[in-house]
């Protein structure tokens, strides 16, 4: 049977699961969990994703990620890459140490994005390795917790989601975690709907598969198409957009066009900015901020992706 093909989703959450081969052991001691933080923490900087999750047993780990512009599976393959030489020299051995593909599952962030970070932070609970979460070192739950501090890890989207102080939003997080102890394994967070890798209701899953069928559509655009709809959009012409002007309207659009151009895969960043005869780096630099934005807003995400459709009927 041929394999389900990956959704890649722009700004998606993403339950990531890298399991040992044959279910063996991928952890022998603490140096080895210390290379693989470091490892997560370079691809953030480098891939820009977000973990706003994780939990590392003796033989799997379990991630939640959220995408950035590239794409998950080259910031995954590094990462297993380079963990697996650094094992091979550690025990003095060959061949693979991961079972496969790693598996990613689409999560519908606004139904399942909490209850996605409290499954895997209890997976030590459901494990029979301790009664109470705090007391795993090796998870997500006690950096949400101020008790360990994870260079690669993100918290405020979701401390944010039960208030803004952080002493009040990290006391009711930890109740949230503690309601869902009995709660047993979640076939859900495992493989997703029938019809595809993804968690969420119906809507949700027909509009990421409609989604990614739209995709197709990209295969036909060009960059001046792109240039057209944004200049339209904001209401301004294409020679105000290459103006040196430092307008925040004109910036906007210009930032628009870089993201758009490099989320279909249609342009790269310096073809923007040659198009442009702007800095490719002051570019990047806008982009990476509207994205970051993204991350933390679901709104700026909806807008995102309502752009990046309606490009298809400009």
């Amino acid at each position: 049977m041929p394999r389900k093909p990956r959704i890649h989703l722009s700004g998606g959450l993403y339950h990531v699961i890298l399991r040992g081969n044959s279910r063996q052991d991928i952890f022998f001691a603490d140096e080895d969990r210390f290379v693989f933080y470091r490892l997560l923490e370079e691809g953030v900087r480098r891939f820009n994703y977000r973990i706003h999750a994780f939990c590392l047993m003796s033989n799997h780990v379990h991630l939640a990620m959220q995408m950035g512009r590239e794409p998950l599976s080259r910031g995954l393959q590094n990462i297993a890459f380079r963990y697996t030489r650094h094992i091979n020299r550690a025990q003095d051995r060959v061949g693979h140490l991961f079972q496969g593909r790693y598996k990613a599952l689409l999560v519908d962030e606004q139904s399942y994005g909490l209850e996605l970070v409290r499954y895997i932070h209890l997976n030590p609970v459901r494990a029979k390795i301790v009664r109470d979460p705090a007391l795993y070192a090796h998870s997500a739950h006690l950096g949400y917790l101020g008790k360990c501090a994870f260079g690669f890890l993100t918290t405020d989207w979701v401390l944010s989601q039960f208030d803004t102080r952080i002493g009040v939003a990290r006391t009711r997080y930890a109740r949230f975690v503690a309601d869902g102890i009995t709660e047993g394994h979640r076939p859900e967070f495992h493989s997703g709907s029938a019809e595809s890798r993804v968690i969420g209701d119906e809507r949700f899953v027909q509009s990421v598969i409609q989604g990614s069928e739209d995709d197709v559509r990209f295969r036909g655009m060009t960059l001046e198409r792109i240039v057209e709809y944004v200049c339209k959009d904001f209401e301004i012409s294409e020679h105000e957009l290459a103006l040196k002007s430092k307008q925040r309207k004109t910036s906007d659009a210009r930032t628009l066009t870089g993201w758009l151009a490099l989320s279909t895969g249609i342009a790269t960043l310096s073809d923007v900015a040659r198009r442009f005869k702007r800095d490719v780096s002051g570019l990047s630099r806008g982009v990476t901020r509207l994205e970051a934005s993204a991350a933390r807003d679901a709104k700026i995400r909806k807008a995102l992706a309502k752009h990046r459709m309606s490009i298809c009927q400009a």
